[in-house]
């Protein structure tokens, strides 16, 4: 994977862009070695938090532009409509792919999150923005449209009407703009160290408890008119927490004042 690197320890993935000196433009090379990536940590029962971040001065500046020539020579129809990996193509595995890892997704935000690149965080569950970030539904500049899973998760984040502004003017806007619109979780001086924080906040809970959180989430963002479903899943989760080891280390740990110790 010589575009992204992968490094474990502590029970907490680092997923790390490194084409920096491209601004971590995504070519053909890295698109396979994000796919890669992320699905190497599905099944992965050590890893319980994941954090994705960008190397250099930018967490990655959309689709490198070299790819629309390579593209053009090709019928698009063959290259887009294939599902290669299940309900998705290649492009939108990138981003969706970070849905489908069972536990929680972090990213690191910096200097320019734009197109392609803010469609990748938007698979994380939380993004954690340096206050210099610029974001950009890019597409429309080059006479597109999102296309890399982005519509799978915009109108969750979003108002049908700045999807809306942001899709058809491509618009930079800024950090706390992003933020007060429900791009970006929150923002930090520190954005790496500060998702890395938060990883092992996360990484210190039940890990079963965690992947449950994150599972009930998705059904019930994805079940959001069905109340009844939400409820009855929700039910089943918690049936399958209760009193089970991870749950009680919990309890004792609570009472006892200590940290708990997961098997």
């Amino acid at each position: 994977m010589s575009r992204v690197s992968l490094e474990i320890e502590n029970h907490i993935a680092r997923v790390t862009l490194t084409r920096g000196d491209k601004m971590n433009a995504l070519d053909s090379a890295m698109i396979d070695a994000i796919i890669e990536a992320g699905q190497s940590l599905i099944e992965r029962d050590d890893v319980r938090a994941v954090v994705l971040m960008g190397e250099g001065s930018a967490f990655c500046a959309g689709l490198d532009v070299a790819s629309f020539a390579a593209l053009a020579q090709q019928d698009p129809a063959e290259v887009l409509m294939p599902r290669e990996y299940g309900d998705t193509n290649r492009f939108q595995e990138v981003c969706m792919v970070w849905q489908k890892i069972p536990v929680p997704v972090i990213a690191a935000l910096k200097g320019v999150c734009i197109g392609g690149g803010l469609q990748i965080a938007i698979g994380a569950d939380i993004r954690i923005a340096g206050a210099d970030t610029r974001m950009s539904v890019m597409e429309m500049k080059w006479g597109l449209v999102p296309d890399m899973g982005g519509m799978a998760i915009l109108p969750r984040l979003l108002r049908s009407d700045v999807l809306r502004k942001l899709t058809y003017t491509n618009e930079l806007v800024d950090a706390a703009q992003a933020e007060a619109w429900g791009l970006v979780t929150e923002i930090s001086d520190d954005p790496e160290a500060r998702a890395m924080a938060l990883a092992e906040e996360i990484a210190g809970k039940s890990p079963s408890a965690i992947r449950a959180a994150k599972r009930l989430i998705s059904y019930a963002e994805s079940h959001a008119h069905d109340t009844s479903a939400v409820l009855l899943e929700e039910s089943r989760e918690q049936a399958d927490l209760i009193g089970k080891p991870h749950q009680m280390e919990v309890v004792m740990a609570n009472m006892q004042k200590r940290a708990p110790v997961f098997k």
